[in-house]
């Protein structure tokens, strides 16, 4: 019995129960790639600014979302509507934070080669430990795509997607793992790019190290051999500012287009 049967002004909880389940199955895609997503997902930004930014988002896109009826449909296929958005989200966060590992993976690689192996700091992006240069080059990459306004194209793409990826409908998550395994290839070759021109000018400083040391076997290879390449590692970072800048550019360009590609890759009904 509700308030209406009764003849009691105030609202029908049975609509608002059904008005809060359709407000929460609208914004479980949005939350999901807020939750995994690179930045979204930094230990910077706390939990309750996503989820408000998350029920902010839906808010605004509710009048014009289409929810299945929930009256007809199942328990079991509910529950596979619930999961494959939850599948949306996360694919795409997932397949950025590979994408995005290309700057850490190239800062473990110029640290390992400078041996600057043991210095670490903690992550403010995950929260753990992890090599300096790594931490330095995704900040790097965090500011060039936030100033690119990358984070605005993939929150216009993800509400772009409930129009040609309705909710009820969900992706071929096979085609969405070949992407995957595709995006891991263009990780490790951006991270090779990154690191190139700085992992190969200190080859070229220690391999005249070594021909000094060989020369003059009585110089101590530890007391001028590390400060000179830790200075080379600053000195070749500095030259590489502007082509890193550019690098990090294109992978914004490459990662607006890959979602882009996810979102419209052929999708079929979750139920």
């Amino acid at each position: 019995m509700n308030a209406s049967e009764l003849n009691i002004p105030g609202l029908d909880l049975f609509s608002l129960y059904q008005y809060l389940i359709i407000f929460f199955i609208a914004s479980i895609r949005i939350s999901s790639f807020l939750i995994s997503a690179p930045f979204f997902a930094s230990s910077g930004i706390p939990l309750q600014a996503r989820i408000v930014i998350s029920i902010s988002i839906t808010a605004f896109l509710f009048p014009i979302i289409k929810v299945p009826d929930l009256q007809q449909i199942e328990l079991f296929n509910l529950f596979m509507l619930i999961f494959s958005e939850i599948g949306i989200g996360v694919s795409v966060g997932l397949i950025l934070n590979i994408l995005f590992a290309s700057a850490a993976v190239a800062g473990e690689k110029i640290a390992s080669t400078a041996g600057l192996s043991m210095s670490s700091m903690i992550d403010p992006q995950s929260g753990g430990q992890t090599l300096v240069l790594s931490s330095v080059l995704s900040l790097f990459l965090i500011s060039c795509f936030l100033s690119l306004d990358g984070h605005l194209f993939l929150i216009k793409l993800m509400i772009e997607s409930y129009v040609y990826l309705p909710i009820g409908y969900t992706l071929d998550f096979s085609e969405v793992s070949k992407i995957g395994i595709d995006t891991f290839g263009k990780m490790l070759y951006l991270a090779a790019l990154i690191s190139l021109p700085v992992v190969g000018g200190l080859l070229m400083i220690q391999c005249s190290i070594g021909i000094i040391t060989r020369s003059a076997p009585s110089l101590n290879l530890f007391s001028f051999g590390f400060p000179i390449t830790l200075i080379s590692v600053f000195i070749f970072l500095n030259l590489g500012v502007v082509p890193i800048a550019n690098a990090f550019s294109d992978l914004t360009g490459m990662a607006i287009n890959l979602i882009d590609n996810i979102l419209h890759s052929p999708s079929k009904r979750s139920f």
